[in-house]
């Protein structure tokens, strides 16, 4: 047992394990590596409380599969999803599921970082789903008609030219449309923009 946060690192990657446990070792928290889904659900009713990272793309059971096993045991640990490069339909699932941020491979430390800490801050917080949804609204509220429509298609894990053709604009214009989303929303990644879409009760239909 220790005093420390406990980070647990789920990924079928060798390197990943090592380099990940070394950095968040020297941020000052302990660290658990998994070397397989499987073996991390073995072992999770015995294991100390903290946040879990965890990869989407494993083999036997992937990153998907062992946030739905966490979800049917009742495991509440933030999760946290690394996934490939362009992976954001599998990254919008995973955060549908409850996941409180992912992270694309290659991930820099300060993006660990910042998602490590606001996953711990997650499971300190007290505010409850209805009290973010009212205030999701709110901030919703700041957006244009046609920057909600942009802002829906992204929640539905749709890229920038499948929401350009199904708006009748150009992919050119969904950028610019993201661009303003962001800065209006005062996030400073997609991630963020998808936790307040996802509590304002974007994202639903098909996906």
């Amino acid at each position: 047992m220790t005093d420390r946060p406990v980070v647990h690192v789920v990924d079928d990657e060798d390197g990943v394990r090592r380099a990940t446990s070394f950095f968040l070792k020297t941020s000052g928290y302990a660290v658990r590596t998994w070397e397989s889904g499987v073996a991390f659900l073995n072992e999770v009713r015995h294991m100390e409380d903290g946040c879990i990272l965890l990869d989407v793309r494993m083999p036997g059971l992937d990153g998907l599969e062992v946030q739905q096993q966490l979800n049917d045991r009742g495991i509440t640990m933030p999760v946290i999803v690394l996934t490939g490069p362009g992976d954001i339909s599998i990254a919008v699932k995973a955060m549908k599921a409850g996941a409180v941020d992912f992270l694309e491979k290659p991930f820099e430390t300060d993006a660990l970082a910042k998602a490590i800490a606001h996953a711990f801050e997650r499971l300190a917080s007290s505010t409850d789903i209805a009290t973010r949804a009212a205030e999701a609204e709110v901030v919703l509220g700041v957006l244009t008609s046609r920057e909600r429509d942009v802002l829906q298609g992204l929640a539905q894990g749709y890229p920038n030219k499948t929401i350009a053709y199904d708006l009748g604009i150009s992919p050119r214009t969904v950028e610019v449309h993201r661009a303003n989303i962001m800065a209006k929303l005062k996030a400073r990644s997609l991630s963020e923009v998808l936790r307040i879409a996802f509590a304002g009760g974007l994202g639903e239909g098909r996906s």
